[in-house]
């Protein structure tokens, strides 16, 4: 498999252009199953996740077709089951149950796979159906799902770790064809849950309060096509203005929604970095001394849980201790081990890592155990001393973008070695 050489020490500057949110897209074209008509989705990001759903939609029996950064489906002869192998590869598969239970009343998905990032139950999309009248059976690694008539209802999607993105996206898709008014309490406020809120609407269903905690969907006969543009990638962004301040470079981010990553430039200005708003761009640089901040992630608007790696490798660079506190997924933080390869002083203790920031980091083969701790790692590289190997960069394809092909723009010297 690919990996990525870096030779550190060069800071990143000039302008990077961000690409559609990979978090939005793959629920937007599970969505197109709700609807026998072609429906086109722009700004897509090319990512080895958004192939891969284009795939099970295939393989469901509808029509895909990539055009550069736009995909058009037609759903027009669907079955409610799709390839056991493709689906049970990538969590974000599990999207395609809503639409399937809404449209043909009946779904059987294998479960599904993704980043080992500790426990990411299915158990509130399964209350969630089974609320609006499904039968659920689990066997043989297959989800089975019917239901006669999908029927409005009120329900909880609050979680141990709070609400739900996947969970608040499926059901507010199953809902959509369901005869009623189903009302969510505790829906992810999510800028993708809003983005799927606005393709629906498009297509013709009535969703009513996306972005707040309750959410309200009045069932209708039928959705037809529609048209849209996946909304900005904010993690993508996030990413390259930690990378600016890592390598004490001057990025401008164009297409970033600054109002959709608060928190990370909060804690980003706090930590001393400077970042302007020019126009629809963002401009992130040095200013001056950095100082550590402790960071604690949370459901949105919160920090998010996938910015976490990446802030602590620029926690590593600055003298001083901070704490970095992950409250959604117990097992995040498997790249410590691997930021420690590279001369990081990070413990453990429970659901925070203490982080003593200053020491310089040397170059050393490092193994991804995750799409965000991919990332992380190859900002690490970008700011050792010395060669910087990243293995197993199948994860960084996953979620990012042509992002060796960005940084190479910005200067930074990183090369992809291909499989022999």
């Amino acid at each position: 498999m690919d990996s990525l050489l870096i030779k550190g020490g060069v800071p990143l500057h000039g302008d990077v252009h961000i690409s559609g949110a990979k978090n939005a897209v793959l629920p937007l074209m599970a969505a197109t199953l709700l609807t026998e008509e072609e429906c086109i989705i722009h700004r897509v990001p090319d990512l080895s996740d958004v192939k891969f759903m284009g795939q099970i939609l295939q393989s469901l029996g509808a029509e895909v077709k990539f055009d550069g950064g736009t995909v058009t489906i037609r759903a027009a002869k669907i079955k409610p089951h799709g390839d056991y192998e493709l689906i049970r590869k990538m969590r974000g598969s599990i999207c395609i149950m809503g639409p399937l239970l809404s449209r043909m009343r009946k779904a059987t998905v294998s479960l599904p796979g993704g980043c080992v990032i500790g426990a990411r139950p299915i158990d509130l999309h399964l209350k969630g159906f089974e609320a609006l009248g499904t039968k659920v059976v689990i066997n043989g690694g297959y989800i089975h799902a019917t239901a006669r008539k999908l029927r409005g209802n009120e329900l909880f999607l609050g979680g141990r770790s709070g609400p739900t993105v996947l969970g608040t996206a499926n059901v507010m898709m199953a809902a959509s064809l369901a005869d009623g008014v189903t009302i969510i309490e505790s829906a992810a406020c999510e800028p993708e849950v809003i983005d799927l809120a606005n393709f629906l609407n498009a297509m013709g269903a009535k969703v009513v309060g996306a972005g707040s905690p309750t959410i309200t969907i009045t069932g209708v006969k039928a959705l037809h096509g529609a048209e849209h543009e996946v909304i900005p990638d904010r993690i993508e962004a996030a990413t390259f203005a930690i990378a600016a301040a890592a390598t004490n470079g001057d990025v401008t981010i164009h297409g970033a929604r600054a109002d959709h990553m608060n928190a990370v430039l909060d804690k980003l200005r706090e930590a001393g970095v400077k970042v302007e708003r020019k126009g629809p761009a963002l401009r992130v640089r040095r200013n001056g001394a950095l100082k550590p901040v402790d960071i604690t992630t949370l459901p949105y608007s919160g920090f998010p849980t996938d910015v976490q790696a990446q802030m602590m490798l620029l926690m590593c660079l600055i003298p001083g201790i901070s704490i970095i506190t992950e409250r959604i997924f117990e097992s995040r933080f498997m790249h410590v081990s691997e930021l420690a390869r590279l001369g990081a002083d990070i413990s453990i203790e429970g659901p925070s890592a203490i982080v003593k920031g200053g020491k310089p980091l040397s170059g050393a083969p490092v193994m991804a155990s995750d799409l965000r701790a991919s990332a992380a790692l190859v900002l690490a590289g970008m700011t050792a001393k010395g060669t910087t190997e990243v293995n197993r960069i199948y994860h960084l394809d996953r979620g990012y973008e042509k992002i060796d092909s960005k940084l190479r723009k910005l200067g930074a010297r990183i090369e992809r070695v291909k499989e022999s």
